[in-house]
C-alpha cells in the first residue's frame, strides 16, 4: 500500500471551515462547492472535491482511519462525524464520533479552520490541523461489487 505525505504532489490540500448545523452543538467540518474551491487549495490541483450528499468516504484523523457521511444541509455539503465504521456512519446516533473527539482534542471550535487533504478523490480523505504533516496509507478501496456485498453483510 502506498504511502504519501500530506505535502506530497499526488495530495491537494484544501482549507475547510469548522460550524454547527442544524440543533446540535457539536461541530462540524463545512466542505466548499466545488465551484468555491478557488483561494481554498493549499497545495496541489483541486478542481472538485469528488464528494456529493450520501456519498459514504474514508476519513484519515492522525494515524486512524474513519468512515463518514457526507451530509447537506440549506448551506450545502458537510461532514457531522467520523466512525469506526462505515454502518456506524450510515446510521447517525450511534458509536464514537472521532471526529468530534479528534476536534475537542484539539481545542478546535466553528469558526476555525482545518486542512482537507484529498488522497483519493471519492474515496479516502485526511484532516489534519494547518501546519502540521502526516502521512497517508492511499491504498483504494475495493471494487464497487464487492463494495455492495460488504454494504449488505453490515446492514
Amino acid at each position: 500500500m502506498p504511502r504519501v505525505p500530506s505535502d506530497g504532489e499526488d495530495v491537494s490540500s484544501v482549507r475547510v471551515s469548522l460550524a454547527r448545523s442544524g440543533g446540535t452543538r457539536r461541530p462540524c467540518v463545512r466542505l466548499p462547492d466545488d465551484d468555491a474551491l478557488d483561494g481554498r487549495v493549499e497545495s496541489g490541483t483541486c478542481d472538485a472535491l469528488g464528494v456529493s450528499q450520501g456519498d459514504l468516504i474514508r476519513v484519515a484523523i492522525g494515524r486512524d482511519e474513519y468512515h463518514a457521511r457526507v451530509a447537506a444541509d440549506s448551506r450545502g455539503r458537510l461532514l457531522r462525524g467520523a466512525f469506526d465504521n462505515r454502518r456506524l456512519a450510515r446510521e447517525s446516533g450511534e458509536g464514537t464520533n472521532r471526529l468530534v473527539e479528534w476536534l475537542d482534542a484539539n481545542g478546535r471550535e466553528p469558526g476555525e479552520s482545518v486542512v482537507l487533504d484529498v488522497v483519493v478523490s471519492g474515496e479516502l480523505y485526511g484532516l489534519r490541523i494547518p501546519g502540521e504533516r502526516t502521512v497517508y496509507d492511499a491504498d483504494r478501496g475495493p471494487r464497487s461489487s464487492l463494495a455492495d456485498i460488504a454494504r449488505d453483510v453490515d446492514g
